[in-house]
């Protein structure tokens, strides 16, 4: 246990008892004989949690002089926690005292098991409340670069939040401009045709065609037909000339999407075509030329296809000037929500339960699989709450949930378990305190000012 505590009692004995105890747990502390050391200190020390006496002249139990020290407290750090540590004083006042914001109040002579629990569990919900702080000024500092982004690019109202989206996004549009090959890589459904209408979008030839081909969903046979066209009577079937895919193409991006699929024979023109802009088409000997932007995709491992061969190295350099990697949906969690309420667009409304559960899906089938998912919850509850039932998500081994998200439910139910101790709950759920706290928050759980 890490923090730093400010005590503030005239009574010296006092004050190194208090100082001993923390101690002993690995919590520093402080220690000032007035109001006026206090207050001092406070404004010259860091500390995470102040202990207060409410008494500082013997000739009174009015507790006048602590009303006043902790509402200087609350005018110099109106969020630094307080106990308050009475004596004789009149315990109305302290109540008063705990109703305007004080974490506690404890009796002298106090008993070290409360008061230690008291300080350990203000000092990790501080920590707790300074990560979340952290976390929000980090969310909010993403999303006025996303805005920034969105502003200065055309992004074709991508929806995400996450930085790990942000940076692939970021990096298509740096590139855009440049007339280099873009390899973009990632998973089936995680969105690498938006990435390359992206690149598309904001390149020099943003105002030409852009062509998307397939390649794993053609024919072997028939690929360098649809890439580079063929002449009447070609192959059986070719009744008229026909152009391809790069023809199209001309004066704009080129979309080549599951190019390791690609037959080594397609790799070849393929090549050329990077290397001097011309090609043929099949059954032709008039070379053509081609001004088209070339954007690929794959979901595959072309490293290690060209390590097996079936994989050109040298198309694949020219491909992989500059690689874009789109993350799986499981890898950029915070663009699970946003992109459902997207996709619902208003016809249906997310509970907290249905977040929850979108959450902790695993999303082997990435955005598709999540969209897949919304048009079918929208098309059958019109209007209403989506529940997790409701959404329907296909059961998923404990092993492969989400174990540091556990739902509303089971926080409130670990909690009561373990009677509100923290550590415990916290251990029952597989989480650290600070974790714990974090989903506490999230979910309103955390108690407000004032709360003994």
């Amino acid at each position: 246990m890490h923090g730093s505590v400010l005590i503030i009692d005239d009574n010296p004995g006092v004050g190194e008892a208090l100082a001993l105890l923390l101690s002993l747990h690995d919590i520093q502390s402080h220690h000032a004989t007035s109001p006026e050391a206090g207050l001092a200190l406070l404004a010259q020390v860091p500390v995470d949690l102040v202990i207060q006496d409410m008494n500082f002249s013997a000739d009174t139990t009015s507790g006048e002089e602590g009303v006043a020290l902790f509402r200087a407290i609350r005018t110099a750090a109106p969020d630094l926690p307080v106990i308050l540590l009475t004596a004789w004083t009149r315990l109305e006042a302290a109540v008063e005292l705990v109703k305007a914001g004080a974490a506690d109040y404890l009796a002298k002579p106090w008993d070290d098991t409360r008061l230690l629990a008291t300080v350990e569990n203000l000092l990790e919900l501080a920590d707790a409340t300074r990560h979340n702080q952290v976390q929000r000024r980090q969310q909010q500092e993403r999303r006025q670069r996303q805005q920034a982004l969105a502003a200065r690019w055309q992004l074709g109202g991508l929806v995400f939040a996450s930085a790990a989206m942000e940076q692939a996004v970021a990096l298509a549009c740096q590139v855009a401009r440049s007339d280099v090959p873009v390899l973009v890589t990632g998973p089936n459904g995680s969105g690498k045709e938006r990435i390359a209408a992206i690149i598309h979008a904001n390149s020099a030839v943003q105002r030409g065609p852009f062509v998307a081909v397939n390649c794993g969903a053609l024919p072997g046979e028939l690929i360098e037909a649809e890439l580079f066209g063929a002449d009447s009577g070609a192959y059986t079937g070719a009744h008229r000339a026909r152009s391809g895919r790069f023809e199209a193409a001309h004066g704009g991006t080129l979309f080549l999407d599951e190019i390791g699929t690609l037959p080594l024979a397609g790799q070849v023109k393929l090549l050329r075509v990077l290397e001097t802009g011309r090609y043929e088409r099949l059954g032709s000997s008039r070379t053509q030329h081609s001004s088209a932007r070339i954007v690929s995709a794959t979901n595959a491992d072309l490293r290690a296809m060209v390590q097996a061969g079936s994989f050109r190295e040298d198309l694949y350099y020219r491909l992989n000037v500059i690689e874009v990697a789109v993350p799986a949906l499981g890898e950029r969690r915070d663009d699970i929500v946003p992109l459902a309420e997207h996709f619902l667009a208003g016809r249906a409304q997310l509970g907290d339960a249905g977040r929850d559960a979108l959450y902790a899906h695993p999303w082997p089938g990435n955005v598709r699989e999540l969209k897949n998912v919304i048009e079918r919850a929208a098309l059958l509850a019109p209007g209403q709450l989506l529940t997790p039932a409701a959404l329907a998500l296909p059961a998923q081994p404990l092993a492969a949930r989400t174990l540091d998200e556990p739902s509303r439910d089971a926080v409130v139910g670990a909690l009561a378990q373990a009677q509100g101790v923290v550590s415990h709950a916290a251990a029952a759920l597989g989480l650290s305190r600070q974790a714990l706290y974090r989903r506490m928050d999230r979910y309103g759980l955390l108690p407000g000012p004032g709360t003994p």
